[in-house]
This record gives C-alpha cells, sequence and structure tokens, in this order.
C-alpha cells in the first residue's frame, strides 16, 4: 500500500471511529497534511486555523506565509516537507487544543511519521511539543534538536516557536529563523547516522 493510501485510510478511520466528535461537529473538514510524501522534514503545529479549516490545507494563513519565508530562508520550498498538525480539525474560535484532544490524535500523529519516515520532526510551538518533549519549556529548547523514541522509533525532534508567535512579538521573529536555518545542517547530520 503507497503512502497516500495509508494516509487516506487514517482519515477513513478518523472520521469513522468519531476522533473528538465536538471538534469535528464545528469543523469544516479533516485538515490531515499537505506536502512531500517523501520528506526529510515534517512540520508539526497545534490545530488547523479558520483559512486552513476552510480550504483543507494547513498553514496557509499569515503564519504559514512567515512559515514559507523560513523554508525559502533555509534554501526550501513547501514542496520538500510534509506539513500537519497534533490536532486535524480546527477548535472553535481559534482557541488552543485541549489535553484530550491532542490525546486523542496523537495515535493517528504517530502514524502519520511512521508513514512519512522523515529524518527530523520540527515542532512549531509548545501544543505539539509537548508530547514530544514532556515537560519541557520552548523558551529553553527551542533550536535544540534532540533524539526522541517515538512508539519504538528514534527521531530527530527539533522544537521552533511557532510562526503565529513571531507575528505578534516580533522580537522572535529572528530567533525563529536562526533556529529554522539550521534545519539543512541537521538533516545532513541525520543522514549520516
Amino acid at each position: 500500500m503507497n503512502k497516500q493510501t495509508q494516509l487516506d485510510q487514517m482519515a477513513a478511520d478518523i472520521r469513522t471511529k468519531n476522533v473528538c466528535p465536538d471538534l469535528a461537529t464545528h469543523a469544516t473538514q479533516l485538515v490531515m497534511g499537505d506536502g512531500n510524501l517523501n520528506a526529510d522534514i515534517v512540520i508539526i503545529g497545534e490545530a488547523p486555523g479558520k483559512k486552513e479549516d476552510l480550504e483543507g490545507v494547513p498553514f496557509i494563513g499569515a503564519a504559514g506565509k512567515f512559515l514559507n519565508e523560513m523554508l525559502t530562508a533555509a534554501h526550501m520550498d513547501r514542496s520538500d516537507v510534509y506539513i500537519t498538525n497534533i490536532v486535524k480539525y480546527r477548535p472553535p474560535n481559534n482557541r488552543d487544543p485541549s489535553p484530550k484532544e491532542k490525546a486523542e490524535f496523537w495515535p493517528y500523529l504517530v502514524q502519520q511519521l511512521d508513514i512519512i519516515d522523515p529524518k527530523i520532526i520540527l515542532t512549531l510551538g509548545r501544543h505539539s511539543m509537548e508530547y514530544f518533549l514532556p515537560g519541557s519549556k520552548i523558551g529553553e529548547v527551542h533550536g535544540h534538536p534532540q533524539p526522541v523514541t517515538i512508539d519504538g522509533r528514534t527521531r530527530i525532534v527539533m522544537p521552533l516557536y511557532h510562526p503565529a508567535a513571531a507575528l505578534y512579538n516580533g522580537s522572535l521573529r529572528q530567533t525563529l529563523i536562526d533556529d529554522f536555518l539550521q534545519v539543512p545542517d541537521i538533516i545532513n547530520q541525520a543522514k549520516r547516522l
């Protein structure tokens, strides 16, 4: 079974098992992810926003534009990476996803990672970071890649601030760009492992 078929089956399972029914009721659609299914990098945010919910593609609003700028600065393109969120439905009124909602979607995120099999996982913001690095504070660990065992497999996880944070706090913008510019070197190191 090819990767797209596996991801389509996973989306069907989420709908059939009625994962997070309250979110599903308020959302326009399930937003699974977008990008290269053979990517070395998977980028994980927290949940779809309004625009993402309407169009079914993650990170296409203002934070997505900044993410695209960072990819360009690192000599990459969206087509080089796979982008998803820990929670696949938009929470009402753009609220943060709850711990219960994140926990319900976690097994599906792990399955997504197993299918795509990236060299490095970039978490954007604390919501996606906390499942990979529990108890960590984003202000202390951002930009520092770490080996993490997920479902019996060791993967390199690099936490970053969420691009939306840089939109609200201009001082984080350069920090996020500087952290992101390390990614190509980290991938090269991961390929040698």
